[in-house]
């Protein structure tokens, strides 16, 4: 993570590892990667293990009751508490509003993410207007997870982006493959000579994804960003 010759997306990923593990003993480190890291998404990545260190030791997990999920990861943050019963409106609201901390609209995110109706998905849709390339990349890795056709237009539109982060682009392609509806096979062989080396890898690993979902082996589990 400290190692500025590993690429940005490297650091990024190790320090929500960091997170994820939940190590008071690595706070330090965060710490200094959250101040001094010239990439602004790994600032924001260190932001969020940040925060959810403390959320797991300072009392609050304990605490608060949560939505039993559906899938296996361990997230940047937590979603909402149960508690707060926050309709999709406002956790809309909540997931878009920039004066909001970044731990707390990644909260909402994940709330919607467990509701996972049409509805929900519509309403992630729109943090797709957010600044933060970290944010949206998140989104669109919790539309592969979700898995709902609902995304489609949305991760197509944000695919074709070419000023867009690669971070991003390449989330929305591999949640393409796992979404793997017809209708995005066409959409990735269309971006296999791609400029964006990840662009094009994801692309490759979408269409895999979209033949293993539909053939009669087990259902692919993405798990990994």
């Amino acid at each position: 993570m400290l190692d500025q010759n590993q690429e940005p997306m490297v650091r990024h990923e190790a320090a929500e590892a960091l997170g994820a593990l939940g190590d008071k003993g690595s706070l330090d480190d965060l710490n200094k990667a959250a101040k001094e890291d010239p990439h602004v998404a790994v600032r924001e990545t260190c932001e969020l293990a940040i925060n959810r260190i403390n959320w797991t030791h300072g009392g609050a997990k304990d605490k608060e009751s949560l939505q039993q999920s559906l899938y296996s990861s361990i997230d940047p943050a937590p979603p909402l508490p149960l508690d707060k019963d926050a309709s999709i409106p406002e956790l809309q609201a909540l997931l878009n509003d920039q004066k909001q901390p970044l731990f707390q609209r990644y909260r909402a995110m994940f709330r919607l993410r467990d509701i996972g109706t049409d509805e929900a998905v519509l309403a992630l849709a729109t943090g797709f207007s957010a600044e933060s390339s970290l944010f949206k990349h998140e989104i669109a890795y919790v539309f592969g997870q979700i898995g709902s056709p609902a995304a489609v237009p949305s991760l197509i539109e944000v695919l074709g982006k070419k000023e867009e982060a690669p971070m991003v682009r390449h989330e929305a392609a591999e949640a393409l493959g796992a979404i793997a509806s017809p209708e995005v096979v066409g959409v990735l062989r269309s971006y296999l000579n791609d400029e964006v080396d990840v662009v094009r890898e994801s692309c490759i690993v979408a269409l895999d994804m979209y033949d293993y979902e539909n053939s009669n082996e087990l259902e692919y589990a993405p798990t990994a960003k």
